[in-house]
Order: structure tokens, then C-alpha cells, then sequence
């Protein structure tokens, strides 16, 4: 155990910090605009046709309270001088800081800069969640709170990326493009189908990023099949999509602890 090792403990806790702090100023808990009321409504439910019910942002509660977990957890002595810590602590606190900055900068910037600011945090979001495959967990605590809370945060702002970006173009596009709303909103979703299951592969089967795309994904067709706009294209395409990323990932689940078995057996 080094004192870089206890920097990077703190600066993870600060990262929190921050991200806690951001949160309360982007969600307008200290007198700003809420959330949903940001950039004229461009990032409610109804700013466009790939925007999830608002009930789906709740997974923001589980994502939080894990991050927080993680916090607390990776400060104790026994994590100091953790090699997986010291590979992936760095990491973690980027991902919560460029969570606290897209929130900021959604209160006091613009859509576009808010686009930018996700497709980073999506990018380091990956990058993180492949070394957790790369370092293998040490125990359930690691796993959980490192794999299963990284998993869970690239999945939501995987589908989180496609809104904020459908919401800022949809701002600046003309009022034309509505008229092919459907059929590239189901283009979209085949694509993110496509990443999901492309994440579950290279993550082995992990159910993390397929429980919070799938989430989304239900809330989305909530969105568009009983909110505005309306959509049935859109909201019956994102239930089959949701369905098979998260039964893709039930199965590989399923077979790799069968293997496992049969391994340990032979």
C-alpha cells in the first residue's frame, strides 16, 4: 500500500461527492429546473418518439445507492492495496464525475453540449466495464459492486445516450423528419439490440447491462404506446428488442454456470 493508493481512495470519494452534489443542483433540488422541464422539455418523456415513461429514470435511485456502496466499500484498508481497485478505481470515479458534469451541463448548457458530455461518459463507461472483465473480481462484494453497478450504469446510458441524442435531433431537425419517426426509430432499436447483445458476449453473458437496457426499453414502450408521441411501431419493436436482450442474457447466464459445473465436476 502506497499514498497513491489512498489518493485514489479519496479521489473516488470525492468523485461521489461531486456527482451527489450535481445531482441536487441538476435536478433542481436547490431551486433550478427540474430535469424533465431542461432545454424547453427536450429530455421528458415527450421530447421525442426514443424518450423512456418517466418512471424509468427510478433506476437512478438503484445506480446511485450502488455507486455509493462502491464509495464506502472501496475506502476500506483491506481495498487500499487492491490491484483491481488500483486498475479500475480511476476509472469508476470518472464515470460518476462525467455523470455529475452531464447533469450540470444540462442545467446550464445546451442539448448539444449534453450529447457530447454522454457520449464520453458511454465511452469511459465501456472501457471500465471491459477491464472488469479483463480483472476478475475478487469475491461477491467485488462483484457486485464493481461488475453488477458498472453493468448496470453502462446498460441505462447506453439506451440514455440514444434519447439524448433522438431529443437533440429532433430540436434542430425540421418538422419533415416526423413523418419517418417510425421507421428510424425501429432502425435505432435493432441497432441497440445489436450493441446489446454485443455487450453480453463480450462481458460473458454478465446481466448487469441487460437488466438496465431492458428496463429502459419496457419504459420506452410505455412511452410510446400509451404517451405522446405516439408510436405502436416503436413501442411494440422496443418489447421484442427488451425481451431478447434480456433472454439472451438469462440463457448465456445459464449455460456459462453450467459449464462451470460440469468443469468443476471433471
Amino acid at each position: 500500500m502506497t499514498a497513491k493508493d489512498l489518493a485514489r481512495q479519496i479521489i473516488v470519494i470525492s468523485a461521489f461527492c461531486f456527482m451527489i452534489v450535481a445531482a441536487m443542483v441538476g435536478t433542481g433540488l436547490f431551486g433550478g429546473t427540474p430535469v424533465q422541464a431542461l432545454q424547453d422539455g427536450a429530455l421528458d418523456q415527450d421530447g421525442s418518439y426514443l424518450a423512456p415513461a418517466r418512471p424509468a429514470f427510478s433506476i437512478w435511485t438503484a445506480i446511485y445507492v450502488g455507486l455509493f456502496a462502491y464509495t464506502v466499500w472501496q475506502a476500506l484498508p483491506r481495498q487500499r492495496g487492491s490491484e483491481r481497485q488500483r486498475a479500475l478505481g480511476y476509472l469508476i470515479a470518472g464515470t460518476m464525475a462525467l455523470n455529475g458534469l452531464w447533469l450540470v451541463t444540462a442545467q446550464f448548457g445546451s442539448l448539444g453540449l449534453t450529447v457530447l458530455a454522454i457520449i464520453v461518459l458511454l465511452a469511459l463507461l465501456g472501457v471500465t466495464f471491459s477491464r472488469t472483465v479483463i480483472e476478475p473480481a475478487d469475491g461477491w462484494a467485488d462483484r457486485l459492486l464493481v461488475d453488477g453497478v458498472t453493468g448496470l450504469h453502462l446498460g441505462w446510458v447506453t439506451l440514455a445516450t440514444v434519447a439524448n441524442i433522438t431529443a437533440w435531433l429532433t430540436s434542430i431537425g425540421p418538422p419533415e423528419w416526423e413523418a419517418s419517426a417510425d421507421l428510424w426509430g425501429v432502425v435505432v432499436l435493432i441497432a441497440v439490440a445489436v450493441i446489446g447483445l454485443g455487450i453480453e458476449i463480450a462481458s460473458r453473458w454478465r446481466l448487469g447491462p441487460a437488466l438496465a437496457l431492458a428496463w429502459g426499453l419496457i419504459w420506452l414502450s410505455v412511452g410510446r404506446l400509451e404517451g405522446e408521441p405516439h408510436s405502436t411501431a416503436i413501442g411494440v419493436t422496443a418489447i421484442v428488442v427488451a425481451a431478447l436482450i434480456l433472454g439472451a442474457a438469462l440463457i448465456g447466464t445459464a449455460v456459462r454456470a453450467l459449464t462451470a459445473v460440469r468443469n468443476a465436476e471433471v
